[in-house]
């Protein structure tokens, strides 16, 4: 049962239901994490800038999935795991692809160092070391990359710890993590 339940959107305040119709236009329909996230208009609101913000970054759409999918298979999110596992195919990724990246891993080597890098943050709470950096800054990635690299690993974990929290009722396909790749 969901702890922690979505806002009634026919009564949501107006700066809530503003936040609500835009997501609804966007994906079709409000998914329960941001129902569940609507009952803080702050918190919904901080999460939607941080996503456009990121999703104008340097990284595709396709990587940003990837990353969301290494996070949410490190934190155990079935969520997040889920939604992202719809996410991700409809930017392109394969479905034995969206495997290996809930596991932390990819067949791109280039890919496979930003989820490793992804997979540290979480790990390491953030605490990553030299070679962790040198890592993904020797696979190709930029400076400008490798923070947006964390930004979308931050913006996952809080979508993860949201669902924990709220034990948020899956409204996607049924993805379950299991046990967490070591980072």
């Amino acid at each position: 049962m969901q702890r922690i339940p979505r806002i009634d959107e026919a009564t949501a305040p107006a700066k809530t239901a503003g936040y609500l119709d835009a997501v609804k236009k966007q994906m079709g329909g409000v998914p329960n994490i941001i129902g569940t996230m609507a009952q803080s208009s702050a918190a919904l609101g901080g999460f939607l800038a941080l996503s456009g913000a990121l999703a104008a970054g340097t990284l595709s759409a396709a990587e940003r999935e990837q990353i969301a999918l290494a996070v949410a298979g490190a934190n155990e999110c079935d969520y997040c795991a889920s939604a992202h596992t719809v996410l991700g195919g409809r930017s392109g990724l394969a479905a034995d692809e969206i495997g290996r990246n809930l596991q932390g891993r990819s067949t791109d080597p280039r890919m496979q160092a930003a989820l490793r890098f992804a997979s540290r943050i979480v790990a390491t709470r953030g605490q990553v070391s030299d070679e962790d950096l040198s890592a993904v800054r020797g696979a190709g990635f930029s400076y400008e990359q490798v923070v947006e690299i964390l930004a979308n690993t931050v913006l996952n974990i809080f979508t993860n710890y949201l669902n924990h929290a709220a034990a948020t009722e899956i409204d996607f396909p049924v993805v379950k993590t299991g046990t967490p790749a070591a980072a």
